[in-house]
């Protein structure tokens, strides 16, 4: 599995969309600050988690704990 643009670029701009342009529309109220920010964090909660995940599937720091048995199946199969 290695990295793609596509996914990265939406997902990107869908956080950004949230946290840069969203605040810009919430109605004058005595909450506006708190949502604003409430919007601003929560988009960059959730673009960095998916980051860290997204990331983490590039280069995976432990492979699956295979079987002997299971690894020479694929050896045969894989021929």
């Amino acid at each position: 599995m290695g990295a793609s643009a596509v996914p990265f670029v939406i997902l990107t701009l869908f956080w950004f969309v949230i946290g840069a342009v969203l605040p810009w529309f919430v109605p004058k109220s005595i909450n506006r600050g708190v949502i604003q920010t409430m919007l601003v964090t929560t988009a960059i909660c959730c673009y960095l988690f998916w980051l860290c995940c997204y990331m983490a599937q590039m280069n995976p720091l432990i492979g699956p704990q295979l079987s002997k048995g299971t690894i020479a199946v694929l050896k045969e199969v894989w021929k």
